[in-house]
C-alpha cells in the first residue's frame, strides 16, 4: 500500500521516511536503506522516541495530522457519516504499514541495523519538539495500535486519542506565538515553557479568585469577558496567567502570545482559530501605548468586533503597569488646541479598557506582606536561615533591587540558593 493510497491522510508529516520503507517493503523504485534508517533514528532523537520506532513515527502522524476527520472529532469523540468509512479506508493501510517486520526486511536486503529499529534505547535525552507527557501519549498509542487488530478498533482507539488530546499543533501543545515563515504568519508551539502554577504566587488571593472565576466561565462555556491585569511592576500579573494556562490546559486551555507589533495579524490569527474545539486566550503582556503608536486600533477592531460575530472560544487577556494603557502627556490635555482632534484620539486610547470586562489591580506588597513572600519562598526552597536574619538580608535586598514586590522576593530567593554549596 502506498501513500498515494490514503484519502484523508493524503499529506502525512515524514513522507520521505514513509515512502522509502514501503518501497523497500514491497522491492520496488530506488531505496536507500541506511540512509533512510538513518532519518528514523534523526526523527526517534529528536522527538525523544523509543522501542519500535516504526510504529512511533506512524503513531505520531496519525497524532498530528490535521483533517477532516482528526479536526471533527477532536475532544467531541465519534462522528457520524460516510467520513467513518474513508476513514477505516485510511486505518486499514496504516493497519497494514504497522505489520511491517523490520528485522526480517532487514535480513532480506542485507541490512541487519533495521532489526535494531523495532526496539530502540533511546539517549535519555528529552525530546527538541515537544514535552515528555505529549511523547508518552503518542507512544501509549503507538502501543495500543500494535494489539488493536481490525480497523474498526484503529477507529475507536484513534478517536478516543483526538477526543482526549486534541490533534495537531493545538492538541499536542499549550502555548504559541506567532512567526513569519516564507512571508506569511504563522501559530508556531512554543516548545519549552515556564511552569508556573497559582499556588506558586505567594499572596494576591482575591486577584487570583477572580481570574480564576472568568477563566473557568470560558472553559465551561459560560459568559466570560477578556482581561485586564495591570499594576506594579513584579507584581504576578504574567505569572497568574501563565498559571491559569496550566491549570486549564486538560479543559481545552490554549494560549497565543502576541506582541504589539502583531496586531494587524490579529484578525489572521482569530480566524485560525475560531472553528477549532478550543478555548483560546490571545495573551498580551506589558501592553501600552505611545501618543504616536496607532496598533490599539486593530485591537480596538477585534474586541468591538464589525459584522462577524465574535468567536465564543476566544478572550484577551493583557497585563499593562498603566491602568489606561497609554501614557497621558500634557499635549493630551483638551485645553490644547494645537489639533483640534487630539482630544478625541486620547479618548478612542482610552475607552479601549473599557473593552475589557475585567481589570484585576495588582499592587505592591505591604511590608508585612513583603516578609510573608520571603519566609514562605524560603521554606519552600528548603533555605536554613534564622527568620530574624532572612528578613534583615531581604531588607537590604530590595532596597537596592528594585524596592518590595514579588519578583524581588523571588530573586533574594535565588540569590540565596546561588550562594548554597
Amino acid at each position: 500500500m502506498k501513500i498515494t493510497d490514503l484519502v484523508l491522510y493524503r499529506e502525512p508529516g515524514h513522507r520521505d521516511i514513509i515512502e522509502q520503507i514501503t518501497a523497500l517493503m514491497e522491492g520496488s523504485g530506488e531505496a536507500d536503506p541506511a540512509g533512510t534508517a538513518g532519518a528514523l533514528v534523526e526523527f526517534a532523537a529528536s522527538h525523544g522516541f523509543k522501542g519500535n520506532l516504526w510504529h512511533s513515527l506512524l503513531a505520531y502522524v496519525l497524532a498530528t495530522n490535521e483533517n477532516a476527520f482528526s479536526i471533527a472529532c477532536e475532544i467531541r469523540g465519534k462522528v457520524r457519516g460516510t467520513i467513518n468509512e474513508l476513514a477505516l479506508h485510511d486505518f486499514d493501510i496504516f493497519r497494514q504499514w504497522f505489520e511491517y517486520d523490520l528485522k526480517a526486511l532487514g535480513e532480506r536486503i542485507g541490512c541487519p541495523i533495521f532489526g535494531m529499529l523495532e526496539h530502540y534505547e533511546s539517549t535519555g535525552t528529552h525530546s527538541q519538539v515537544f514535552n515528555r507527557r505529549i511523547r508518552d501519549n503518542i507512544q501509549n498509542l503507538s502501543v495500543a495500535l500494535s494489539k488493536a487488530g481490525t480497523p474498526e478498533n484503529w477507529l475507536d482507539i484513534i478517536t478516543d486519542f483526538y477526543r482526549r488530546f486534541g490533534v495537531g499543533k493545538f492538541g499536542l501543545h499549550k502555548a504559541f506565538r506567532l512567526e513569519i515563515k516564507q512571508e506569511h504568519m504563522e501559530i508556531v508551539p512554543i516548545k519549552n515553557i515556564e511552569h508556573v502554577y497559582l499556588d506558586d504566587l505567594v499572596g494576591y488571593e482575591s486577584q487570583k479568585k477572580k481570574l480564576i472565576e472568568n477563566t473557568e466561565a470560558f472553559v465551561e462555556g459560560r459568559q466570560a469577558n477578556n482581561c485586564l491585569l495591570y499594576g506594579d511592576s513584579g507584581t504576578g500579573k504574567s505569572s497568574s496567567i501563565k498559571a491559569i494556562l496550566h491549570k486549564y490546559y486538560d479543559q481545552g486551555l490554549r494560549m497565543i502570545e502576541i506582541y504589539k507589533h502583531q496586531f494587524r495579524d490579529l484578525s489572521d490569527v482569530i480566524s485560525q482559530i475560531k472553528n477549532r474545539n478550543y478555548k483560546f486566550i490571545i495573551y498580551m503582556d506589558d501592553l501600552s501605548f505611545e501618543e504616536f503608536e496607532i496598533e490599539y486600533k486593530y485591537l480596538k477592531a477585534i474586541i468591538e468586533g464589525g459584522l462577524e460575530v465574535k468567536p465564543a472560544n476566544v478572550l484577551i487577556y493583557a497585563t499593562s503597569n498603566r491602568r489606561h494603557l497609554i501614557r497621558e502627556n500634557f499635549s493630551d490635555k483638551e485645553e490644547v488646541r494645537e489639533d483640534m482632534h487630539r482630544s478625541d484620539t486620547v479618548q478612542e486610547k482610552l475607552s479601549l479598557v473599557a473593552r475589557f470586562g475585567v481589570t484585576i489591580y495588582y499592587g505592591r506588597p505591604e511590608p508585612k506582606e513583603f516578609k510573608r513572600i520571603v519566609t514562605t519562598l524560603a521554606r519552600r526552597a528548603g533555605i536554613d536561615m534564622p527568620e530574624e536574619e532572612l528578613l534583615l538580608e531581604a531588607g537590604r535586598w530590595e532596597l537596592s533591587h528594585g524596592g518590595i514586590s514579588g519578583r524581588t522576593a523571588v530573586q533574594f530567593i535565588t540569590y540565596l540558593l546561588g550562594k548554597k554549596k
